[in-house]
C-alpha cells in the first residue's frame, strides 16, 4: 500500500508540476500575442493577426514533428474523417479568434480569464448532443466559474465592450473540440489517432482560415483591407514569432506530460493557474494593469475548480504514474 501511495503522490507531484510550466508557456505566449499584432506606431510589431496565427503553428507543427513520427502515420486511418476535420477546423479557429481579440485591444487578463466560460460550453453541448448527465457539482462549479468570468468581463462597468464576447467565442469554439473529442472517443477512436489527427490537420486549417480571411481582406473598399498576411516581421519580431511558436509546442508537450503523469479532474486546479500567471506576466511586461474586477472574478474561478476538485476527488481512484 505505501509503493501504490508514493507512486500515486509522485505522480500527482509531476502532474501538477507540468501543468505549471505549462500555465506559465501559456502567459508567455499570450503575452507574444499581444504584442506582435499591436501597430507599429504603439511600440508592437503591426502583424496580421491571422498570419501570426498561422506562422504560430506552422512552427509549433515542426517542432511537434517527433510526436508524429513516434505516434506514426498509420494511425491517421479513420472512419470518421469528417469529424476529425471538423474539429481541427473548430481547433484552428478558435485561436484565430482569440488572437483576434489581442490585436481588437482586449488586455490580456481579460482574454485569459473569459476563457474559463469553456466548462460552460463543454458541459451545455455534452448534454444536448451527446447524452451526457452532468453531477450538480459540474454543472455548479461551471455556472461559479462563468459568474466569475462575467465579474472579470466588467458588466455594467465603462470596459465592457463588444469585444469581449470574442474570447468567449473562442472558448464555445474550444469546447467544440474538446466535445467532438468525447464523440471520436466513444466511437472507439484511440488516443494516437485524435493526437496525431489534431497535429496533421490543424497547420492546413490554420492556413485555409488565413486564405478566407485574406480573400474577405481583399473584397473590402480600397484602403480598408489591411497588409500583406503571410508577411514576416524582421529583426526582433521574428525572433518573437519563432519564440511564440516554440512556445506553443511547448506548452503542448508539457501537457502531455502532465495528463501522463496524472488524471485531468485533479490537474484542474493548476491549469487555471494560467489566469493570474497571464494577467501578472501582462502587467509586468506591457503594463497592463488588471482592473479592480479582475480579482474577485479570477478567485471565483479558481475557487470552483478547487471545488471540483475536492468533491470528485473523494471518489476518484488510485491513478498511477506512466513509466
Amino acid at each position: 500500500m505505501n509503493q501504490i501511495s508514493s507512486s500515486t503522490h509522485s505522480g500527482a507531484a509531476s502532474g501538477a508540476v507540468f501543468m505549471l510550466a505549462a500555465s506559465l508557456a501559456f502567459a508567455g505566449s499570450n503575452t507574444l500575442q499581444a504584442v506582435l499584432p499591436t501597430p507599429i506606431e504603439y511600440g508592437g510589431f503591426g502583424m496580421s493577426s491571422t498570419g501570426m496565427a498561422f506562422w504560430q503553428y506552422v512552427i509549433a507543427s515542426i517542432l511537434a514533428l517527433p510526436i508524429i513520427m513516434r505516434i506514426g502515420l498509420r494511425n491517421l486511418r479513420t472512419s470518421h474523417p469528417i469529424a476529425h476535420e471538423i474539429r481541427a477546423f473548430a481547433s484552428a479557429l478558435g485561436v484565430h479568434v482569440f488572437v483576434y481579440g489581442f490585436a481588437s485591444g482586449v488586455p490580456i487578463w481579460q482574454m485569459v480569464t473569459l476563457l474559463a466560460t469553456g466548462p460552460l460550453f463543454i458541459i451545455l453541448g455534452s448534454t444536448l448532443f451527446l447524452g451526457e448527465r452532468a453531477s450538480s457539482a459540474r454543472i455548479g462549479a461551471a455556472l461559479t466559474g462563468f459568474a466569475g468570468a462575467i465579474i472579470v468581463s466588467g458588466v455594467g462597468a465603462e470596459g465592457f465592450t463588444w469585444q469581449t464576447f470574442v474570447p468567449i467565442l473562442a472558448a464555445a469554439l474550444w469546447a467544440t473540440t474538446d466535445i467532438l473529442t468525447k464523440y471520436l472517443t466513444r466511437q472507439g477512436e484511440s488516443p494516437e489517432t485524435l493526437t496525431i489527427s489534431l497535429l496533421v490537420l490543424i497547420t492546413p486549417n490554420h492556413l485555409a482560415i488565413l486564405l478566407l480571411a485574406t480573400a474577405f481582406a481583399w473584397a473590402l473598399p480600397a484602403g480598408a483591407a489591411p497588409g500583406f498576411p503571410f508577411a514576416l516581421p524582421s529583426g526582433t519580431g521574428l525572433v518573437l514569432l519563432l519564440l511564440l511558436g516554440a512556445l506553443t509546442g511547448a506548452a503542448q508537450y508539457l501537457l502531455s506530460f502532465a495528463y501522463r503523469a496524472a488524471d485531468a479532474t485533479f490537474l484542474q486546479p493548476f491549469g487555471d493557474l494560467k489566469v493570474p500567471l497571464g494577467a501578472i506576466v501582462g502587467w509586468i511586461v506591457l503594463g497592463q494593469v488588471p482592473s479592480i474586477w479582475f480579482w474577485p472574478g479570477a478567485a471565483l474561478i479558481i475557487l470552483a475548480s478547487l471545488f471540483l476538485y475536492l468533491v470528485e476527488g473523494r471518489d476518484r481512484p488510485p491513478h498511477f504514474a506512466a513509466a
